[in-house]
């Protein structure tokens, strides 16, 4: 069986947190989150097929084949139920895994989720995904952030390490062109939400050009929805307090 590389920390005897990343990103995007969280619970942050040290990950290029493969990783490491926390592609592939295996979710944190929409910035990602050069990939995340958020050099830098590695951007072409396939992404289907029974919180930045504000409304009643004023797609680096919280809060209803 193939296996998701992981960063794990922190203990608990309770049920674990389990992060899932965005397009482009490693299971280092959520260090920050992933640190405070794990002070009371014990954390796994997977790099997604395709991503990172998960790059030869085979046969994975949709978010359904990402949720697969961590419902693998579950049942590899005999985790009967964790709390999913997804950003972007990541939350598209959390709720995924919700619908295929909901016995194994105790909540969702969603923050930007794909998915939920039709409406996708396919150029912007396009873009994102064949940068190589600490300027080009500076261009490409200016335009996720909100327009008053700093793009942290940081973040750049651990894009540009990432895309160094031999055929890391062949596979983010792949992954992209499937997930914006005729300019739309696919879209869960609105009955597949309704029946979630577990704790799920959204959380949209008001300044997304990546995944627009409006796939953040009409969702089922029973979901805590949070919208922030000036922030843009990438929540987890640009409020990543006000992320913890969430996080946080969720987990205790789950």
């Amino acid at each position: 069986m193939h296996q998701l590389h992981a960063i794990e920390m922190g203990e608990g005897a309770g049920t674990s947190v389990v992060f899932l990343h965005g397009f482009g990103g490693t299971a280092a995007s959520w260090h920050i989150v992933q640190k405070a969280v794990s002070e009371t619970h014990s954390t796994i942050a997977f790099d997604l097929p395709g991503h990172g040290t998960s790059l030869d990950y085979p046969d994975a290029v949709t978010a359904r084949h990402f949720a697969e493969a961590v419902i693998d990783e579950f049942n590899r490491r005999n985790i009967r139920k964790a709390h999913l926390v997804g950003h972007s592609m990541g939350g598209a592939t959390a709720a995924l895994v919700a619908v295929f295996a909901p016995e194994k979710v105790a909540s969702l944190t969603l923050l930007a989720p794909g998915g939920f929409g039709p409406d996708i910035n396919g150029r912007l990602l396009r873009h994102y995904a064949a940068a190589r050069t600490y300027d080009a990939l500076e261009t490409a995340l200016e335009g996720m952030f909100g327009w008053r958020s700093p793009v942290d050099e940081e973040v750049i830098s651990r894009d540009v390490a990432l895309r160094q590695k031999a055929g890391q951007i062949e596979r983010l072409n792949a992954i992209g062109a499937r997930m914006m396939k005729d300019g739309m992404q696919g879209t869960i289907p609105r009955e597949y939400l309704e029946a979630f029974v577990m704790p799920v919180t959204v959380a949209w930045g008001r300044l997304d050009n990546v995944l627009p504000l409006y796939q953040s409304e009409g969702l089922p009643q029973h979901f805590s929805v949070h919208r922030f004023d000036g922030v843009g797609h990438m929540l987890i680096e640009e409020i990543p307090d006000q992320v913890i919280r969430l996080v946080s809060a969720t987990v205790r209803t789950g």
